[in-house]
């Protein structure tokens, strides 16, 4: 497969609570899908460099889709203050609405932890017609409920390994098996929270999952 673009461009988007900083990797004039990814918890130091969300960002970039990534309020050079997953559904809402703005596709949305959730609520609160696939990895289900009614009702992949300390199986499960089809749920036998050691299988899963689909 071919190596990440060169060309990857960063700077600033303007959010609800001041700048969202971002990284851009563009894709070829054909593409017909663009992709938004959320980090992990800023209080555990997730950014937008974190390794899962680095490898995912690949895995679609290499499906020829264009993606963006971004640091919530108060990551890195982003403005404002952490506001435990409220204000960040908000941060979300503009990373979406910038991106829509200069490149008017269809988007996947993804997110690894509490990312996930932040994707999560701002899926459950809105139908959001703009967006077309959710990749939710290591959905944390023990830092709260999570709602199991959606207003948006398109595609959802969940991805984790079994052993993840964060989500039991069993829970994890439960909690898929109440949402609306479609939805699909992927286990990495022996994978922990972070999937240490995975990574081009990682890749390789998401990318066979989102071939199959139909954008």
């Amino acid at each position: 497969m071919s190596s990440l673009p060169k060309q990857l461009i960063s700077g600033v988007l303007p959010g609800p609570a001041g700048d969202l900083e971002y990284l851009w990797q563009p894709a070829s004039d054909s593409a017909v899908c663009a992709a938004v990814i959320c980090h992990p918890d800023p209080m555990q130091g997730g950014t937008l460099h974190t390794r899962i969300v680095h490898h995912l960002a690949r895995a679609l970039w290499e499906l020829g889709l264009p993606v963006l990534r971004f640091n919530f309020r108060g990551v890195g050079l982003s403005q404002g203050k952490h506001d435990e997953g409220r204000g960040e559904r908000e941060d979300l809402r503009a990373a979406v609405a910038w991106l829509r703005a200069r490149l008017p596709l269809p988007l996947a949305l993804g997110g690894f932890s509490f990312g996930a959730r932040v994707a999560i609520e701002f899926l459950a609160d809105a139908p959001h017609p703009e967006i077309v696939r959710l990749i939710a990895v290591g959905t944390p289900l023990t830092r709260g409920p999570l709602p199991a009614d959606w207003a948006w009702s398109g595609p959802k992949l969940f991805v984790s390994g079994d052993r993840d300390e964060f989500a039991a199986r069993a829970d994890l499960e439960a909690y898929v098996r109440r949402l609306a089809e479609p939805r699909q749920l992927i286990w990495f036998p022996e994978g922990d929270h972070f999937l240490n050691g995975r990574m081009p299988e990682f890749r390789a899963r998401i990318q066979e999952a989102m071939a199959r689909a139909t954008v």
